[in-house]
Protein backbone atom coordinates (compact mmCIF):
# COMPACT_ATOMS: atom_id res chain seq x y z
CA UNK A 1 0.00 0.00 0.00
CA UNK A 2 2.51 2.47 0.90
CA UNK A 3 4.81 1.94 -2.68
CA UNK A 4 1.37 2.32 -4.11
CA UNK A 5 0.84 6.26 -2.12
CA UNK A 6 4.27 6.95 -3.01
CA UNK A 7 4.03 6.15 -6.71
CA UNK A 8 0.36 8.27 -7.14
CA UNK A 9 1.82 10.57 -5.06
CA UNK A 10 5.00 10.97 -6.98
CA UNK A 11 2.74 11.53 -10.20
CA UNK A 12 0.48 13.90 -8.43
CA UNK A 13 3.17 16.07 -7.55
CA UNK A 14 4.86 16.43 -11.37
CA UNK A 15 3.35 19.90 -11.52
CA UNK A 16 5.72 21.18 -9.28
CA UNK A 17 8.61 19.88 -11.34
CA UNK A 18 8.08 20.58 -14.57
CA UNK A 19 8.01 24.30 -13.97
CA UNK A 20 11.42 24.27 -12.42
CA UNK A 21 12.75 23.17 -16.01
CA UNK A 22 12.49 26.74 -17.34
CA UNK A 23 13.65 28.43 -19.14
CA UNK A 24 13.40 24.86 -21.51
CA UNK A 25 10.16 24.67 -23.66
CA UNK A 26 7.65 21.75 -23.15
CA UNK A 27 9.23 19.97 -26.27
CA UNK A 28 12.92 19.96 -25.36
CA UNK A 29 11.68 18.97 -21.47
CA UNK A 30 10.34 16.35 -23.54
CA UNK A 31 13.60 15.41 -25.25
CA UNK A 32 15.32 15.53 -22.41
CA UNK A 33 12.72 13.18 -20.23
CA UNK A 34 12.77 10.75 -23.06
CA UNK A 35 16.64 10.06 -23.30
CA UNK A 36 17.05 10.42 -19.65
CA UNK A 37 14.16 7.52 -19.08
CA UNK A 38 16.26 5.36 -20.84
CA UNK A 39 19.48 6.27 -18.89
CA UNK A 40 17.45 5.79 -15.40
CA UNK A 41 15.77 2.64 -16.68
CA UNK A 42 18.78 0.62 -18.27
CA UNK A 43 20.65 1.39 -15.02
CA UNK A 44 17.93 -0.03 -13.12
CA UNK A 45 17.32 -3.42 -15.31
CA UNK A 46 21.29 -3.48 -15.20
CA UNK A 47 21.54 -3.76 -11.44
CA UNK A 48 18.74 -6.31 -11.94
CA UNK A 49 20.89 -8.59 -14.03
CA UNK A 50 17.60 -9.21 -15.61
CA UNK A 51 18.01 -9.69 -19.65
CA UNK A 52 16.12 -12.32 -20.42
CA UNK A 53 13.09 -10.52 -21.48
CA UNK A 54 14.90 -9.30 -24.88
CA UNK A 55 14.05 -13.01 -25.75
CA UNK A 56 10.14 -12.15 -24.99
CA UNK A 57 10.30 -9.22 -27.66
CA UNK A 58 8.52 -10.80 -30.70
CA UNK A 59 7.91 -8.61 -33.56
CA UNK A 60 4.07 -8.27 -32.44
CA UNK A 61 5.16 -6.54 -29.05
CA UNK A 62 7.91 -4.04 -30.83
CA UNK A 63 5.28 -3.32 -33.16
CA UNK A 64 2.98 -2.57 -30.68
CA UNK A 65 5.19 -0.96 -28.08
CA UNK A 66 6.70 1.63 -30.87
CA UNK A 67 2.79 2.50 -30.87
CA UNK A 68 3.08 2.77 -27.47
CA UNK A 69 5.95 4.91 -27.14
CA UNK A 70 4.58 7.41 -29.82
CA UNK A 71 1.40 7.85 -27.57
CA UNK A 72 2.90 8.32 -24.24
CA UNK A 73 5.23 11.20 -25.84
CA UNK A 74 2.19 12.76 -27.12
CA UNK A 75 0.53 12.45 -23.47
CA UNK A 76 4.41 13.44 -21.72
CA UNK A 77 4.21 16.32 -24.15
CA UNK A 78 0.99 17.70 -23.79
CA UNK A 79 1.14 17.59 -19.67
CA UNK A 80 4.48 19.25 -19.86
CA UNK A 81 2.94 22.09 -21.85
CA UNK A 82 -0.09 21.97 -19.53
CA UNK A 83 1.72 22.71 -16.57
CA UNK A 84 4.17 25.34 -17.26
CA UNK A 85 1.35 27.12 -19.23
CA UNK A 86 -0.69 27.52 -16.12
CA UNK A 87 -3.14 24.42 -17.34
CA UNK A 88 -2.56 22.25 -14.76
CA UNK A 89 -6.16 22.11 -13.56
CA UNK A 90 -7.62 20.97 -17.24
CA UNK A 91 -4.42 18.80 -16.93
CA UNK A 92 -5.64 17.50 -13.95
CA UNK A 93 -9.10 16.26 -15.30
CA UNK A 94 -7.77 14.05 -17.66
CA UNK A 95 -6.52 12.12 -15.53
CA UNK A 96 -10.00 12.43 -13.77
CA UNK A 97 -12.08 11.28 -17.03
CA UNK A 98 -9.30 8.60 -17.90
CA UNK A 99 -11.60 5.95 -15.68
CA UNK A 100 -14.72 6.87 -17.89
CA UNK A 101 -12.88 7.13 -21.27
CA UNK A 102 -11.37 3.59 -20.48
CA UNK A 103 -15.06 1.89 -19.43
CA UNK A 104 -15.69 2.96 -23.10
CA UNK A 105 -13.00 1.55 -24.93
CA UNK A 106 -13.76 -2.02 -23.16
CA UNK A 107 -17.11 -1.47 -25.13
CA UNK A 108 -15.78 -0.11 -28.42
CA UNK A 109 -12.43 -2.37 -28.57
CA UNK A 110 -13.26 -5.76 -26.37
CA UNK A 111 -16.85 -5.71 -27.06
CA UNK A 112 -17.69 -5.37 -22.89
CA UNK A 113 -21.35 -5.07 -21.99
CA UNK A 114 -21.49 -1.96 -19.64
CA UNK A 115 -23.73 -2.41 -16.03
CA UNK A 116 -26.76 0.41 -15.66
CA UNK A 117 -24.32 2.61 -12.97
CA UNK A 118 -21.15 2.37 -15.67
CA UNK A 119 -23.98 4.14 -18.40
CA UNK A 120 -24.87 6.52 -16.00
CA UNK A 121 -21.24 7.44 -15.21
CA UNK A 122 -20.25 7.38 -19.07
CA UNK A 123 -23.71 9.67 -19.06
CA UNK A 124 -22.58 11.49 -17.02
CA UNK A 125 -18.59 12.55 -17.79
CA UNK A 126 -20.23 13.29 -21.31
CA UNK A 127 -22.14 15.91 -19.59
CA UNK A 128 -19.52 17.03 -17.70
CA UNK A 129 -16.99 17.34 -21.05
CA UNK A 130 -20.14 19.60 -22.58
CA UNK A 131 -20.30 22.33 -19.07
CA UNK A 132 -16.51 22.58 -19.56
CA UNK A 133 -16.83 23.13 -23.12
CA UNK A 134 -19.39 25.79 -22.46
CA UNK A 135 -17.04 27.05 -19.11
CA UNK A 136 -13.48 27.32 -21.49
CA UNK A 137 -15.49 28.06 -24.41
CA UNK A 138 -13.39 25.50 -26.31
CA UNK A 139 -14.04 21.43 -25.85
CA UNK A 140 -11.21 21.07 -23.09
CA UNK A 141 -8.44 19.33 -25.57
CA UNK A 142 -5.47 19.29 -22.95
CA UNK A 143 -7.70 16.70 -20.51
CA UNK A 144 -9.24 14.73 -23.77
CA UNK A 145 -5.69 14.62 -25.35
CA UNK A 146 -4.49 13.84 -21.90
CA UNK A 147 -7.25 11.09 -20.88
CA UNK A 148 -7.11 9.92 -24.73
CA UNK A 149 -3.95 9.24 -24.71
CA UNK A 150 -3.50 7.82 -21.45
CA UNK A 151 -6.50 5.41 -22.51
CA UNK A 152 -4.73 4.58 -25.56
CA UNK A 153 -1.42 3.72 -23.67
CA UNK A 154 -2.77 1.66 -21.23
CA UNK A 155 -4.80 -0.39 -23.67
CA UNK A 156 -1.40 -1.31 -26.24
CA UNK A 157 0.50 -2.01 -22.94
CA UNK A 158 -2.25 -4.92 -21.80
CA UNK A 159 -2.11 -6.06 -25.39
CA UNK A 160 1.73 -6.15 -24.64
CA UNK A 161 1.84 -8.05 -21.48
CA UNK A 162 5.26 -6.85 -21.06
CA UNK A 163 6.57 -5.89 -17.44
CA UNK A 164 6.67 -1.92 -17.06
CA UNK A 165 10.33 -1.47 -16.63
CA UNK A 166 11.23 -3.66 -19.74
CA UNK A 167 8.42 -1.87 -21.90
CA UNK A 168 9.54 1.63 -21.03
CA UNK A 169 13.41 0.58 -21.77
CA UNK A 170 11.78 -0.43 -25.20
CA UNK A 171 9.73 2.67 -25.59
CA UNK A 172 11.98 5.18 -24.68
CA UNK A 173 15.30 3.62 -26.96
CA UNK A 174 12.36 3.67 -29.91
CA UNK A 175 12.57 7.91 -28.97
CA UNK A 176 16.02 8.25 -28.17
CA UNK A 177 16.88 8.91 -31.53
CA UNK A 178 14.37 11.61 -32.33
CA UNK A 179 14.27 13.09 -29.19
CA UNK A 180 18.68 13.19 -29.32
CA UNK A 181 18.19 14.99 -32.76
CA UNK A 182 15.83 16.92 -31.70
CA UNK A 183 18.15 18.69 -28.73
CA UNK A 184 21.24 18.71 -31.54
CA UNK A 185 18.98 20.64 -33.70
CA UNK A 186 17.92 22.73 -31.06
CA UNK A 187 22.07 23.25 -30.02
CA UNK A 188 22.80 24.01 -33.58
CA UNK A 189 20.60 27.07 -33.98
CA UNK A 190 21.19 28.27 -30.50
CA UNK A 191 18.19 27.89 -28.66
CA UNK A 192 18.66 25.26 -26.20
CA UNK A 193 18.26 25.47 -22.97
CA UNK A 194 20.67 22.86 -21.56
CA UNK A 195 24.08 23.60 -20.57
CA UNK A 196 23.26 27.07 -21.05
CA UNK A 197 21.32 28.63 -18.14
CA UNK A 198 23.31 27.16 -15.63
CA UNK A 199 24.39 23.59 -13.52
CA UNK A 200 20.98 23.77 -11.59
CA UNK A 201 19.15 23.48 -14.66
CA UNK A 202 20.98 20.88 -16.82
CA UNK A 203 21.01 18.87 -13.79
CA UNK A 204 17.09 19.02 -13.15
CA UNK A 205 16.51 17.99 -16.88
CA UNK A 206 18.85 14.93 -16.58
CA UNK A 207 17.03 13.99 -13.04
CA UNK A 208 13.89 13.73 -15.46
CA UNK A 209 14.45 10.47 -16.15
CA UNK A 210 14.57 9.61 -12.46
CA UNK A 211 11.80 11.65 -11.87
CA UNK A 212 10.62 9.46 -14.39
CA UNK A 213 11.11 6.23 -13.53
CA UNK A 214 11.38 5.87 -9.52
CA UNK A 215 7.22 6.01 -9.55
CA UNK A 216 6.92 3.35 -12.40
CA UNK A 217 9.09 1.31 -9.95
CA UNK A 218 7.15 1.99 -7.23
CA UNK A 219 4.21 1.30 -8.68
CA UNK A 220 5.95 -1.93 -10.14
CA UNK A 221 6.17 -3.14 -6.41
CA UNK A 222 2.79 -1.99 -5.82
CA UNK A 223 1.11 -3.71 -8.56
CA UNK A 224 2.09 -7.34 -7.90
CA UNK A 225 1.24 -6.76 -3.99
CA UNK A 226 -1.84 -5.26 -4.06
CA UNK A 227 -5.97 -6.32 -5.96
CA UNK A 228 -6.53 -4.46 -8.92
CA UNK A 229 -9.29 -2.93 -6.98
CA UNK A 230 -7.14 -0.70 -4.40
CA UNK A 231 -4.79 0.34 -7.28
CA UNK A 232 -8.00 1.41 -9.17
CA UNK A 233 -9.15 3.02 -5.62
CA UNK A 234 -5.22 4.90 -5.53
CA UNK A 235 -5.15 6.06 -8.83
CA UNK A 236 -7.62 8.97 -8.13
CA UNK A 237 -4.70 10.35 -5.62
CA UNK A 238 -2.67 11.69 -8.55
CA UNK A 239 -5.23 13.74 -9.82
CA UNK A 240 -6.50 14.93 -7.00
CA UNK A 241 -3.29 16.47 -5.77
CA UNK A 242 -2.39 18.03 -9.44
CA UNK A 243 -6.06 19.73 -9.18
CA UNK A 244 -5.06 21.32 -5.73
CA UNK A 245 -1.44 22.03 -6.89
CA UNK A 246 -3.17 24.13 -9.55
CA UNK A 247 -5.83 25.55 -7.59
CA UNK A 248 -3.64 26.22 -4.35
CA UNK A 249 -0.07 26.72 -5.69
CA UNK A 250 -0.68 27.95 -8.64
CA UNK A 251 -3.80 29.84 -8.23
CA UNK A 252 -5.82 29.12 -11.26
CA UNK A 253 -9.33 30.00 -11.96
CA UNK A 254 -12.43 28.10 -10.92
CA UNK A 255 -15.20 29.75 -11.69
CA UNK A 256 -18.54 28.32 -10.65
CA UNK A 257 -19.21 26.86 -14.20
CA UNK A 258 -16.18 25.17 -14.08
CA UNK A 259 -16.62 23.69 -10.35
CA UNK A 260 -20.09 22.13 -11.92
CA UNK A 261 -18.44 20.49 -14.68
CA UNK A 262 -15.75 18.74 -12.38
CA UNK A 263 -18.57 17.56 -9.97
CA UNK A 264 -20.22 16.22 -12.80
CA UNK A 265 -16.99 14.37 -13.19
CA UNK A 266 -16.67 13.42 -9.66
CA UNK A 267 -20.31 12.29 -9.03
CA UNK A 268 -19.33 10.02 -12.13
CA UNK A 269 -16.47 8.72 -10.71
CA UNK A 270 -17.88 8.37 -7.30
CA UNK A 271 -20.58 6.05 -9.04
CA UNK A 272 -18.29 3.97 -11.42
CA UNK A 273 -16.13 2.98 -8.33
CA UNK A 274 -19.48 2.03 -6.14
CA UNK A 275 -20.47 -0.23 -9.00
CA UNK A 276 -16.71 -1.68 -9.44
CA UNK A 277 -16.59 -2.10 -6.16
CA UNK A 278 -20.21 -4.40 -5.77
CA UNK A 279 -19.03 -6.02 -8.80
CA UNK A 280 -15.87 -7.32 -7.30
CA UNK A 281 -17.85 -8.59 -4.34
CA UNK A 282 -20.13 -10.05 -6.08
CA UNK A 283 -17.30 -12.38 -8.00
CA UNK A 284 -15.92 -12.77 -4.68
CA UNK A 285 -19.26 -14.61 -3.05
CA UNK A 286 -18.59 -18.46 -4.28
CA UNK A 287 -21.36 -20.32 -5.69
CA UNK A 288 -23.63 -22.64 -3.44
CA UNK A 289 -25.28 -25.66 -4.52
Amino acid sequence: MLYGIAAYALWGLFPLYWPLLEPAGAVEILAHRIMWSLVAVAVVLAVGRNRGWLRTLTWRRAVLLALAAAVVSVNWGTYIYAVNSGRTIEAALGYFINPLISVMFGVAVFRERLRPRQWWAVGMGTAAVVVLTADYGRPPWIALVLGLAFGVYGMLKKFVDMPSAEGLAVETAMMFLPALGFVLVLEGRGEAAFGHHGVGNAVLLALAGVVTAVPLMLFNAAAIRLPLSVIGMLQYLAPVLQFAIGLFVQHEEMPPSRWAGFLLVWLALVILTWDGVAAARREAVPETA
